[in-house]
């Protein structure tokens, strides 16, 4: 059956994670932050997927923005910048802001042009993900925007990869999932989805059970992609 339906993850698929620290790290009044943004942006990322693999585990489920709070405070604790609050406070606002990379809006409006459902399917709080989506101006070119706060649990449990069908009335080989974490990528491949994984970082594949049946560079060969299944 062709694809119906496409659904994004949202934090470093169509959202540039980088983009808080990068902005904070030109801004003057936090010219001190400069030389270690990349760092900070690397380990706030790290550790704010490893809580949510955590608390998926352990039972002990909060909101996203716990968990991106958490994983700002490891990461500015191991720069040594732990206390500076003014930082954390204007790190924790350009979170809300987070810019799209700049592919995204144009292969959204392809795919609404072409008739596809399309929809956001992420770990992010629904306050965070309309901020987000709000900033970036893609209100109209998303069909909905699905958080793991109706489930009550993280990604990859199979709870979350259900929220589609019960949106979108589809089968799995009706949708293709599109994904930045290999990890995603994988075990929503496991979950029976049509997967393309964007290895913006050229990392290797993860060691699972299953593998991504697309990797790309960027979202931009998706509208063609689609075509083909």
């Amino acid at each position: 059956m062709p694809i119906t339906t496409c659904i994004f993850d949202a934090y470093g698929t169509l959202f540039d994670v980088a983009a808080a620290a990068r902005q904070a790290a030109a801004e003057p009044a936090y010219k001190a932050f400069a030389p270690h943004w990349p760092k900070v942006a690397e380990h706030w990322r790290l550790k704010q997927l490893q809580y949510t693999w955590l608390r998926a585990v352990t039972g002990a489920h909060t909101d996203f923005w716990q968990v991106t709070q958490d994983g700002l405070d490891w990461a500015l604790e191991a720069s040594g910048l732990e206390g500076d609050a003014p930082l954390r406070e204007r790190l924790l606002a350009l979170y809300w802001e987070l810019s799209a990379y700049p592919e995204v809006p144009t292969v959204l409006s392809h795919l609404k042009n072409a008739g596809l459902n399309t929809a956001i399917l992420s770990n992010g709080s629904p306050e965070m993900l309309q901020g987000a989506v709000r900033s970036a101006g893609l209100e109209a070119v998303l069909d909905d925007v699905l958080s793991v706060e109706s489930v009550g649990i993280f990604k990859p449990a199979a709870a979350v990869y259900d929220l589609v069908a019960a949106r979108f009335n589809c089968r799995p080989d009706d949708v293709l999932f599109v994904s930045s974490n290999g990890w995603d990528a994988a075990a929503a491949t496991g979950y029976g989805f049509t997967t393309a994984w964007v290895n913006r970082s050229r990392d290797p594949i993860d060691r699972l059970p299953w593998t991504p049946r697309h990797v790309l560079n960027d979202l931009a060969p998706i509208p063609a992609l689609v075509q083909t299944l």
